[in-house]
């Protein structure tokens, strides 16, 4: 017997808790949690992270997971993994057959000894959502509960297909994103590179230069400015690069604790540029995975539970736990949307007619069309406001140290004559 620290969610509340559990291995210790009812969200050997068979390895305890990617296989991996297992149960092929062929040709080492464990799971008598709670760090909750749902309604192939569906969109608009934010990037870095070695390396000569032939005589105000600016960093170049360094670690503590992540996230949200545009692409995210769920047969307080941390925002999880405990003491989706203050009306009036029609899903897959197209459109708009907007940022910074390094030479072309 061991010792299992778990996370989970008291349905009654909505609230996490954690704690310990002894069980002989994971899988009965989750299922001990959900005879106290309690929804397990993770369970870990209380110990730090090492390798078990089959080549994963556990998290450490208390860390939770979300999104689709892992240390164990990236998102596109584990896109092309469901799309495959899919098509091949789809063809006849039997579940254990297929992850044997799936097995050979894998390059990622890490990943292809989970297949070759899922095999064994399998061939053992277990089920497959069985064997996918023994790697957390390759598949998820809402994973394994889309999975378990298929098993359960003889639809494996179907829920896979859909999975990997959901699967591709979600890694297409991450990709959108990166690359909306790989121009701008590249911008700042080659203007702070430009502005540096100008600051560095040329700045000191034209000073030489000019109190060589101008003979102290006063220089420009922005050329003092300038040359002053470029002493500094000059001479602290270490130490402006050590507080850039310590500025980001900082940042990034902040972004790792609970307070800062709360912090950011409201200020995501709520920011007069980027907030409408963070708060659809929440919403979007919500919809599409409770959607999926739903139509892979997964109850509604289960996925409901299981859709609040896949937001991306800490705000709307919280106010989709609220919605939990709403539903779950009798109230519709709807109302109990309505009654949060992230959603819109077009969001729950569809909702609504998604619940009367008994469409919900559906109805859930469209709003998550929607407002994945408008998130893109809005993405392409600022994007194209950026570039032009980086560039002449770019051109007057460098443009102003010029001017500042070429005033003197008026002064200069006096002198000599």
């Amino acid at each position: 017997m061991s010792e299992f620290t778990y996370i989970a969610i008291e349905p009654g509340t909505g609230r996490e808790c954690q704690g310990l559990v002894v069980s002989a291995n994971s899988l009965l210790a989750a299922a001990e949690l959900r005879t106290r009812g309690l929804a397990p969200v993770s369970v870990a050997l209380k110990q730090p992270a090492r390798l078990v068979e089959g080549g994963s390895s556990q998290p450490a305890a208390g860390k939770r997971h979300y999104g689709w990617t892992s240390r164990v296989v990236s998102g596109r991996g584990l896109t092309l993994f469901t799309r495959q297992l899919g098509t091949l149960l789809k063809a006849g092929m039997p579940l254990l057959r297929a992850l044997e062929v799936l097995a050979r040709p894998e390059r990622n080492l890490a990943f292809k000894a989970v297949i070759v464990k899922l095999a064994a799971v399998i061939q053992a008598g277990g089920n497959l959502s069985d064997g996918l709670r023994l790697f957390p760090r390759a598949f998820d909750e809402l994973y394994i509960s889309m999975a378990k749902a298929g098993e359960a309604g003889g639809a494996l192939d179907r829920v896979l297909a859909r999975l990997a569906g959901f699967l591709e969109r979600t890694e297409r608009i991450k990709g959108r994103v990166k690359a909306a934010m790989t121009y701008p990037v590249i911008i700042m870095v080659v203007a702070g590179g430009i502005l540096t070695g100008l600051m560095v390396f040329v700045v000191p000569k034209f000073q030489q230069i000019f109190s060589g032939v101008l003979k102290g005589q006063p220089l420009p105000q922005l050329t003092r400015l300038v040359i002053g600016a470029g002493d500094f960093i000059h001479h602290h170049l270490a130490a402006v690069l050590g507080l850039l360094g310590l500025l980001g670690l900082v940042v990034r503590g902040v972004q790792r604790s609970r307070a800062g992540r709360r912090l950011i996230d409201w200020l995501l949200i709520k920011s007069p540029l980027l907030g409408d545009l963070f708060l659809k692409a929440a919403i979007a995210r919500f919809t599409r995975t409770f959607g999926s769920l739903l139509a892979s047969g997964v109850p509604i307080l289960e996925a409901l539970v299981l859709t609040h941390a896949a937001s991306g925002n800490v705000h709307v999880a919280e106010a989709l736990l609220v919605v939990h405990d709403r539903v779950k003491a009798g109230g519709s989706v709807t109302r109990a949307l309505e009654a949060a203050a992230f959603f819109p009306g077009l969001v729950t009036s569809l909702i609504e007619v998604g619940e009367e029609t008994g469409a919900l899903a559906e109805m859930l897959g469209r709003i998550a069309d929607t407002y994945d197209e408008e998130v893109d459109n809005a993405v392409a708009a600022l994007t194209s406001i950026i570039e032009p907007i980086m560039i002449v940022v770019m051109a007057l910074v460098v443009g102003v140290v010029v001017i500042a390094l070429f005033l003197p030479m008026v002064g200069i072309v006096q002198h000599l004559q």
